[in-house]
């Protein structure tokens, strides 16, 4: 499970595509030149955002002592599939969330919300949707075991680089070259549009404010 800390998603339950910058290489692979190959996926990076994967309920609920916690949850085993075949790039992206309560003498059910967000270029929130999984506890039971699923939407044309910064990023460098030794990448527009092609679909428990703050100085 990866913790991670678009004009145009469009969010079925809650970002996606595919493009080789170096042809049929694998990432770190040295070409013919001695450069290096980077492989570019326009498939979203998925992930939990930090401080979102976890929860903890309290009984009373406004008390903060390691005596009242009354039920913790954790969302994990986050796995994708991407299917870029048509002209929007579609990820389902799949989830377990598993509970354990104190208090077992009684049935019981918890239901917690959860969100599926597309983000552009590390910081925009596209799309977002609030969806809800339930964990059912039967009498004398501790812990309990639930699955999610959400699904991310991106037209192709967002994610896919524009022709002249992919020929920029993939164009042979000579050494002695005036430009050999510069990272296309240091160049502000090269960066920004790889960013604006850049998506994340990141998924996580929706927290009030009180429980992300507990969760940030625990």
């Amino acid at each position: 499970m990866t913790i991670r800390k678009s004009a145009i998603a469009a969010i079925a339950f809650s970002a996606g595509g595919a493009i080789l910058l170096g042809g049929c290489a694998h990432t770190g692979e040295l070409d013919a030149s001695g450069g290096i190959t980077a492989v570019r996926n326009a498939c979203p990076a998925v992930g939990v955002p930090a401080a979102t994967g976890d929860v903890t309920m309290f009984d009373p609920p406004a008390s903060r002592d390691a005596n009242a916690i009354d039920l913790t949850a954790v969302l994990t085993n986050v796995r994708s599939t991407c299917d870029d075949s048509g002209t929007d790039v579609l990820t389902k992206v799949t989830f377990s969330v598993e509970g354990r309560r104190v208090r077992t003498d009684a049935p019981r059910d918890v239901t917690l919300p959860y969100f599926v967000t597309v983000v552009q270029g590390g910081t925009a929130v596209v799309a977002k949707r609030v969806g809800r999984v339930t964990l059912h506890f039967d009498a004398g039971q501790a812990r309990a075991a639930a699955q999610g699923t959400g699904t991310a939407s991106v037209s192709r044309a967002a994610a896919t680089l524009p022709d002249d910064v992919r020929k920029k990023l993939t164009e042979k460098r000579k050494a002695g070259d005036e430009d050999a030794a510069t990272d296309p990448l240091s160049r502000p527009e090269i960066r920004q549009a790889v960013l604006r092609a850049s998506f994340e679909a990141l998924v996580g428990f929706q927290l009030t404010d009180e429980h992300l703050k507990y969760n940030a100085t625990r």
